[in-house]
């Protein structure tokens, strides 16, 4: 029986174990997306977790739908990128930079361009997004043309050879979350009569071109993909062919030889099992809201190769090394999730600090 502690080859890596820093968008950008100096101890902090795959970077101007969210399109981006690429691997883990393109889960307020979002269709998402103003609802995209739908994907490919660039071990493609891949996936949101919408072939077309114009750029080992079955966020419906969907999907995934396919899985087991079988490489599950108790049962039933860690990383740098003696977690500062600065960002205590402040204190009387 496969455990989470087992080793794992997953493209040109060879992990250590079975555990992943899942993506968590933290909004410490500054406003020209470089990453600030805080995400070097941010992600260097969780090394032992092997395999980090980072914050959804954007790859053009029109792809940020957050205030300060990182890029990676331009050449401040890759220089501000290599510091952390370089001390994540000194450190001895790999890192994965996401590239997520919102689409229409933006709002003018929260880019520097101030231009209205794109999207498959003119079709507001009927969600609301976090600005500067604080809550607004998000307005109408406007849809791309064919020929924009083509350079949005050399706008992924752009982006993947920058990641690299910067050092990067590879990239994930967000295909999932409600954001551009996801939109032209979900029949609600994409009303197009080109070749990208309509039929289930169609609507897979741009997710499966980008992933084509990724791996061929970088390779197909230093290239994963997100996928989220069924997911709702975003305003995003994928309608009565949902499993049909993306068994097509994860089929025609598999003819390109990814690196892995990354499933927020939200509890159709039957669509797990199909796609596991499906899928020949490695198969990254997040299961949202799932126990401690319980994160090693997909990789020990065989449905999963690698369980990937969100909140729980967030709040503890340290968290591989709490799984592995039962410790306590600390608890996650649902304030500090978005935005500000080490505060609730790179200043969770680890063990071993814990140990050492206690050992300080030790004696000390009022």
């Amino acid at each position: 029986m496969t455990t989470l502690w087992d080793p794992l080859t997953l493209g040109r890596l060879r992990l250590k174990h079975r555990l992943a820093l899942a993506p968590m968008t933290r909004s410490r950008a500054h406003p020209d997306g470089t990453p600030s100096a805080l995400a070097v101890d941010y992600y260097t902090q969780r090394a032992s977790l092997g395999l980090l795959i980072t914050e959804g970077v954007q790859p053009s101007d029109d792809g940020q739908g957050y205030l300060n969210t990182p890029g990676i399109y331009r050449d401040d981006h890759v220089e501000a990128w290599r510091p952390i690429t370089t001390a994540v691997h000194e450190a001895g883990a790999a890192i994965f930079l996401q590239l997520m393109h919102a689409g229409r889960m933006s709002h003018p307020d929260n880019t520097p361009h101030h231009r209205q979002s794109v999207g498959p269709s003119a079709i507001a998402a009927g969600v609301q997004l976090f600005t500067a103003a604080g809550m607004q609802p998000v307005p109408a995209p406007r849809a791309l043309g064919t020929d924009e739908v083509v350079a949005t994907i050399d706008d992924f490919r752009t982006a993947a050879a920058a990641a690299i660039r910067a050092g990067a071990d590879g990239v994930e493609i967000h295909a999932a979350n409600g954001y551009i891949l996801h939109q032209f996936l979900s029949p609600n949101a994409n009303e197009r009569t080109d070749r990208y919408g309509g039929s289930i072939e169609n609507r897979t077309r741009f997710t499966l071109e980008v992933a084509a114009a990724v791996a061929q750029e970088i390779g197909a080992d230093r290239t994963g993909i997100r996928l989220s079955p069924g997911s709702g966020a975003g305003g995003l419906d994928e309608g009565v062919e949902t499993n049909d969907l993306y068994r097509y999907l994860v089929a025609e995934l598999a003819k390109l030889d990814l690196a892995y396919v990354h499933l927020l899985h939200t509890g159709d087991e039957g669509l797990l099992r199909d796609l596991r079988a499906a899928w020949p490489n490695t198969l990254l599950v997040l299961r949202a809201g799932r126990d401690r108790g319980v994160v090693q049962n997909d990789v020990e039933a065989g449905l999963a190769d690698v369980a990937p860690l969100g909140r729980w990383a967030l709040a503890n740098p340290d968290v591989v090394e709490r799984l592995r003696v039962g410790a306590e977690f600390n608890e996650p500062d649902r304030a500090t999730f978005y935005g500000g600065g080490a505060e609730g960002f790179n200043d969770y205590p680890t063990l071993a600090s814990a140990t050492a402040t206690a050992t300080t204190t030790e004696g000390i009387r009022p």
